[in-house]
């Protein structure tokens, strides 16, 4: 019997060799990277894994219980994982001939990513804006991904007619 709580990374399903891979977290900014990662899989021919993590505090409203029923990590996966592709619908049709693959997992972001970037061609990211001063710094997810990534990282700044 095992002991173990929650899936982790070494769960995830493998990406092709030479992916690109884009952290997705329903936000706009992360709505920016997605379509940035869309543009460079189609340019370059690559395979592209759009990825979202979830824990106990950012599961969508509904995927915990269901007709009060806890769902299984499982559960709650397949149900985050459609989530994203219903988000990002409208990025891959505007590239058709880009192979898209979804990855949802349960755990941090930066983990997540880190551990999908072992094959991948290129790692893509958001940055949360947070103006002024503070914005030099790169938020969390970011800073651990540009700095432990086994492939390059970009980050894509905010659009700053925004801010």
């Amino acid at each position: 019997m095992s002991t173990k709580s929650a899936p982790d990374t070494a769960e995830l399903e493998p990406i092709a060799r030479g992916s690109i891979v884009v952290g997705h977290d329903g936000s706009v900014d992360a709505q920016r990277s997605l379509e940035q990662a869309f543009e460079l899989a189609d340019k370059l021919g690559a395979p592209l894994c759009v990825a979202r993590t979830w824990s106990i505090e950012t599961a969508p409203h509904g995927t915990l219980v269901d007709f009060g029923v806890v769902s299984s990590f499982a559960t709650v996966s397949e149900k985050v994982c459609a989530l994203l592709k219903a988000e990002s619908t409208a990025a891959a049709e505007k590239h058709p001939s880009v192979e898209v693959v979804y990855r949802s997992a349960f755990g941090h972001p930066a983990e997540v990513l880190l551990a999908l970037s072992g094959e991948a061609r290129m790692l893509v990211v958001g940055s949360r804006g947070l103006g002024g001063f503070r914005s030099l710094l790169l938020g969390s997810v970011s800073e651990r991904c540009v700095r432990h990534a086994a492939c390059p990282v970009l980050v894509v700044r905010p659009n700053k007619a925004r801010n």
